[in-house]
């Protein structure tokens, strides 16, 4: 009986072996094939992504294009009794093409206007600090916007401002 009862104990045993190499065998494939992906996810990455920036590099945005809108003297708002202070302004445009110059060229008499009568409603206390000058500033580039529309002006740009 205590043969019988070991080659019984033992078929088991054996039949569970060969199944427990297999699950072994199963992971250890598994593991590989994950390190091998994640190896070559992480070599193209590091080695192939950086090849694609230097084309975007190379198709870096152009440098902006400037143009010159026609000086502004302007007298500014004050109150009764006072000294008039004048405001005169040379602006710069900014564009991001020269052939949005063309668009913009035969709108510059309505750009002059309304400028002028945006300056002309200032009061020399509007103009304080740095901040009065970006408040200014991003007004001109709203306004120029509305008058050049569809045309787009990145940015007004001070060359000269003087409050005299």
């Amino acid at each position: 009986m205590a043969d019988s009862d070991q080659t019984e104990e033992g078929a088991p045993q054996e039949a569970a072996a060969p199944k427990k190499s297999k699950k072994k065998l199963i992971i250890i494939a598994a593991a590989a094939l994950l390190l091998l992906a994640g190896g070559g996810g992480a070599g193209w990455f590091f080695f192939f992504r950086g090849h694609g920036e230097e084309l975007h590099a190379e198709a870096a945005p152009k440098a902006p294009i400037f143009l010159d809108v026609p000086e502004v003297l302007v007298n500014l708002v004050g109150a009764p009794g006072e000294r008039t202070q004048y405001l005169k302004v040379k602006v710069v445009l900014e564009l991001r093409e020269e052939k949005q110059i063309d668009a913009i060229k035969p709108t510059m008499p309505r750009v002059s206007d309304i400028f002028q009568t945006y300056m002309r409603e200032l009061r020399p206390t509007d103009l304080n600090g740095s901040a009065g000058l970006f408040r200014l500033k991003e007004e001109l580039t709203r306004r120029v916007n509305l008058a050049v529309a569809p045309g787009q002006v990145s940015a007004v740009l001070f060359k000269e401002i003087v409050i005299q």
